[in-house]
C-alpha cells in the first residue's frame, strides 16, 4: 500500500493580537502499516499572510516523527502577539561533528513571538514530562508526567508536580491513575489549583493552594451527575465558575459580576438557555457570548458593559435560521432490571408524537454522553419524520462511577440491554411504531447498533453503523503499536466477553439490513472493522452495504461526504421503515 494522507484540517483558530492569530491544523498519514495523525500550531496575519509555523521545525535527520508540536498554555496580554507555549524537542539521530546537531529531547515551554518567531526558553526540554500548566500571568506553575512501563506502554499512571508563587522548585502533588484526577485552572489570583478528582463516587470539584503546605478544599458536587469543568474569562482566564449537566447543561458562576450578567442574560434572552462566554477584549469591557437551545444551533453576541448594549454577530448555522426545528426533551426510560435510564427524547416538527417510524441513536463513547441542545444528527432524522431517542446507557460518563459500570465493552450486556430497553420503550408508549423502528450510531453507537440488533432479531428494520467497533479482539491489536495499547486493553479485557460481544462474530444473527459508513484513515477504530463486517455479512447472506470514504478520519470532517452519507442513510431508512 502506497503512503496516503487526509487533507489538512483546520480545527481552531484565537487571536493573539488585534491582528494576528494562531490557529492548529491536522492531518492524518497512512504509511501503509499505521495511520497516525498530527497537529500543527501555525501563526498567521488575519488578512491570510505571513504565515508561520510555532513548533520546532521538522529536520530529514529527526530520530523520530513529530505527532504533536505543542499547545498555547498562556495566551498573554493579547497586545504583544506573543504566547506561552509547550514545545516538542526532538533530537537529530544523524551525528556530525558540529555543535549544530540538536540534541534537545521532551517537551518545554517557550515563550514565542508569533510574527517574528523570537523565541525565549522558560522550560527546558523535559523527556519525562507530558504537560504543563500556566497560571495565566506568564508563569509555568504545574507539570505532570505519564509512567510508561518497560515495554514503553503507558501505564495510566501520572505524577503531578507544582510551583509555588515564589519558587522555581518542583514539588509532588499527587500520583493518580488517568482520569481519577484531572487539573483544569490555576487562579493566580488565588493561587489556587482547579481540580476534578472522585468523591462519594462521582467528579467533584476542589481548589488546592499552591504554597509549601497545600491545603485543599471542596468547592462543589452533585448527588446526581459529575462537576465537568469550571468557566474562566478574560485574558488571564480568571476562574469564575463551574458547570455540570443534569437534563440540561448549567453554569454555576462564584463570581458576582458574571453572576449578576448570566441572570441579566436568562431575561434578555430567554429562548436561548445555554449560554457561554467564549471571550472578551483585552480590558475587559467587551464579551463575546455563544447562546443557543434545543431548536437554535446558536448565534454570538457581543455585550458592551460600559454601554449594556447586547448585540447579535454571527449565526453558528445561518442557513437553518427561520427554519422549524423538532423540540427535544429529556424523558426516563425503565430499564430490565428497573433502573432509571436517562434519554433524550426528539418528536419531528408538528407531529402527533405517536405512532412514528423511530430511531434509537446511542452516542460514542462509550465513555461519553448526550446533551440537551441542538445536535445536527438526530434534528436531521427528525426533519425527515423520525421519532429520535438517544439514551444514556450504562456505561455513559457523567453519571458517575456506578453508572459508568466499568466501560461499555467489559459490561456490554448491560450497556447494550439499556439500548434494546429503549427501543421497547419508544413502542410501549406509544411513540414509535414497532414495525418501523431502527437504530443509528457511530464509533461506539455504530457498535451498540451492530450488537443490539444481534441480540435481539427482529427488534430493529433496519440497523446503520458509522465507523463502528466489530470485533473487541481486533479493537485491542489496533493499537499494538502505540503508547496506548496496554491501556486500551485493559478497558476492553479478556474473557467469555469479548467474543460475545463482538457483533462480526454474530453476523448471521442480524435479520434487518444493515448500511455501514467509514473513511479509510480512521485512526480511532480501523477501516478493517466495516471491511470484515460487510464480508462476514454478505457471508451469512444478509442484506448490507458499506459506504467508503477515501482518505477521510473517523469523524468524516468534509461537508460533501456528510452530505452524501445523510442522503443515503435518508435512502435507507425511509426504504425500510418509512417516514
Amino acid at each position: 500500500m502506497t503512503k496516503s494522507e487526509a487533507p489538512d484540517q483546520l480545527q481552531w483558530c484565537k487571536y493573539v493580537s488585534v491582528t494576528r492569530a494562531v490557529c492548529r491544523v491536522s492531518a492524518l498519514t497512512n504509511d501503509g502499516t499505521i495511520i497516525m495523525g498530527s497537529t500543527r500550531l501555525v501563526a498567521v496575519d488575519v488578512d491570510g499572510k505571513n504565515l508561520k509555523l510555532l513548533g520546532q521545525s521538522t529536520s530529514p535527520y529527526d530520530a523520530y516523527s513529530r505527532q504533536y508540536d505543542g499547545e498555547v498554555i498562556d495566551w498573554m496580554d493579547g497586545r504583544s502577539g506573543a504566547v506561552l507555549m509547550t514545545r516538542q524537542y526532538i533530537p537529530e539521530e544523524y551525528k556530525m561533528n558540529t555543535r549544530l546537531v540538536r540534541d534537545k529531547i521532551g517537551l518545554g515551554v517557550d515563550k514565542i513571538d508569533t510574527a517574528s518567531l523570537r523565541t525565549t526558553a522558560v522550560e527546558s526540554a523535559n523527556a519525562k514530562a507530558s504537560g504543563f500548566m500556566g497560571d495565566g500571568r506568564g508563569n509555568v506553575r504545574l507539570m505532570w508526567a505519564a509512567a510508561v512501563t518497560a515495554t514503553g506502554y503507558l501505564s495510566g499512571e501520572l505524577a503531578y508536580y507544582y510551583r509555588t508563587p515564589t519558587s522555581k522548585d518542583w514539588h509532588q502533588l499527587a500520583v493518580a491513575a488517568d482520569g481519577d484526577w484531572e487539573p483544569l485552572a490555576i487562579d493566580a489570583a488565588s493561587n489556587q489549583l482547579y481540580v476534578l478528582k472522585s468523591y462519594n463516587g462521582r467528579h467533584a470539584l476542589f481548589a488546592i493552594t499552591l504554597s509549601d503546605s497545600p491545603s485543599e478544599q471542596l468547592i462543589a458536587q452533585n448527588s446526581y451527575v459529575d462537576i465537568d469543568n469550571v468557566v474562566r474569562a478574560g485574558r488571564a482566564r480568571k476562574v469564575i465558575g463551574y458547570t455540570f449537566a443534569e437534563d440540561t447543561r448549567r453554569a454555576i458562576y462564584f463570581d458576582p459580576d458574571f453572576k449578576t450578567l448570566s441572570a441579566s442574560l436568562s431575561k434578555a434572552i430567554p429562548n436561548l438557555p445555554i449560554v457561554d462566554f467564549v471571550d472578551a477584549s483585552t480590558d475587559g469591557n467587551k464579551l463575546l457570548i455563544f447562546a443557543g437551545s434545543d431548536q437554535d444551533p446558536g448565534r454570538y453576541f457581543v455585550f458592551d458593559r460600559s454601554t449594556k448594549s447586547l448585540n447579535e454577530a454571527l449565526l453558528a448555522r445561518p442557513k437553518l435560521d427561520g427554519r422549524p426545528l423538532a423540540k427535544q426533551q429529556s424523558v426516563i426510560v425503565p430499564a430490565a432490571d428497573g433502573a432509571g435510564i436517562p434519554a433524550y427524547l426528539t418528536l419531528p416538527p408538528n407531529s402527533s408524537g405517536k405512532n412514528l417510524p423511530a430511531v434509537v441513536l446511542p452516542h460514542g463513547g462509550p465513555s461519553a454522553r448526550d446533551e440537551w441542545g441542538f445536535d445536527w444528527l438526530p434534528q436531521f432524522l427528525a426533519a425527515r419524520g423520525y421519532a429520535v431517542l438517544q439514551p444514556e446507557y450504562r456505561g455513559s460518563a457523567g453519571f458517575g462511577d456506578a453508572w459508568l459500570n466499568k466501560n461499555g465493552f467489559k459490561n456490554w450486556r448491560t450497556s447494550i440491554g439499556d439500548v434494546t430497553a429503549s427501543a421497547k420503550w419508544l413502542a410501549s408508549k406509544g411513540i414509535a411504531d414497532p414495525k418501523r423502528t431502527a437504530i443509528v450510531g457511530w464509533s461506539y453507537g455504530g457498535y451498540a447498533a451492530l450488537q443490539s440488533a444481534a441480540t435481539e432479531p427482529g427488534l430493529y428494520k433496519a440497523v446503520v453503523a458509522i465507523a463502528p467497533v466489530t470485533d473487541l479482539a481486533m479493537l485491542k491489536e489496533d493499537f499494538r503499536d502505540f503508547t496506548n495499547y496496554k491501556l486500551v486493553a485493559e478497558e476492553v479485557g479478556s474473557g467469555p466477553h469479548v467474543a460475545d460481544g463482538s457483533p462480526l462474530r454474530h453476523a448471521a444473527d442480524i435479520d434487518a439490513p444493515v448500511l455501514l459508513v467509514h473513511g479509510t484513515l480512521d485512526a480511532n477504530v480501523s477501516y478493517r472493522h466495516s471491511q470484515k463486517m460487510e464480508e462476514a455479512l454478505k457471508g451469512a447472506g444478509k442484506r448490507s452495504e458499506l459506504i467508503t470514504f477515501d482518505g477521510l478520519d473517523h469523524q468524516l470532517n468534509d461537508s460533501a461526504a456528510r452530505t452524501q452519507m445523510l442522503a443515503r442513510i435518508g435512502e435507507f431508512l425511509d426504504s425500510a421503515i418509512g417516514h
